[in-house]
């Protein structure tokens, strides 16, 4: 089966947005690299890739920790992360995905 050549859009994402993909997205609305309201529905990879790099040069600036944003970033990273969280598990995603090799 062929990859699809452009990205489908957070808002139509497998796991309720729990990807790799996903993340990097919610990431560039926490720094302000893109609107809220931008899904990247239509991207192709170098653009994903593009913003990847640009959301990393941010995290680098704090260590690629949460707990060292200001305090402002810090607020929007819980709100934003924190209601994909919510709309992800009402979809039926649980995490363990992301846990089930760590036995």
């Amino acid at each position: 089966m062929d990859k699809p050549k452009v990205y489908v859009g957070l808002e139509n994402e497998v796991n309720g947005g729990m990807t790799t993909i996903g993340k990097i997205i919610r990431d560039a609305w926490v720094f302000g690299i893109l609107a809220e309201t931008e899904t990247c529905k239509g991207w192709n990879l170098a653009g994903i890739d593009s913003l990847l790099q640009k959301v990393n040069a941010e995290w680098d600036k704090y260590g690629c920790l949460v707990s060292h944003l200001p305090e402002d970033l810090a607020a929007r990273h819980r709100e934003i992360h924190g209601k994909a969280i919510e709309k992800a598990k009402a979809a039926g995603w649980s995490g363990e995905q992301e846990t089930d090799d760590e036995e």
